[in-house]
């Protein structure tokens, strides 16, 4: 994932109790497609609460809001992202602009 990238699209899921592994796979699968179908994605990483578990916030790196937006219009999206987002108690998800970084 490029360092310098000033938009992002990021998400903060609550995963069901016992979900976790699967989650994790559909995430996997998710990028998988977004990486293979569109060209203004540049890279993403998941990570995980150390102290809950079940708690994950994802990140993607993106070329301009317009790609980030063209890639969330997509029907495959839609899917993905709701297979992802079937499996939590909870999501929160938006897009942003780097401010600031050290």
């Amino acid at each position: 994932m490029t360092e310098d990238s000033r938009y992002w699209a990021s998400g903060n899921w609550q995963v069901s109790d016992g979900s976790a592994d699967e989650f994790i796979e559909r995430w996997k699968a998710f990028l998988s497609w977004t990486k293979e179908a569109n060209d203004g994605f540049l890279g993403a990483r998941l990570v995980r609460d150390l102290n809950e578990p079940n708690h994950f916030v994802s990140f993607s790196a993106w070329r301009d809001p317009a790609a980030m937006k063209e890639w969330q219009g997509r029907p495959e999206f839609a899917e993905a992202f709701g297979a992802c987002r079937a499996l939590c108690d909870d999501m929160h998800s938006g897009g942003y602009e780097l401010v600031v970084a050290y």
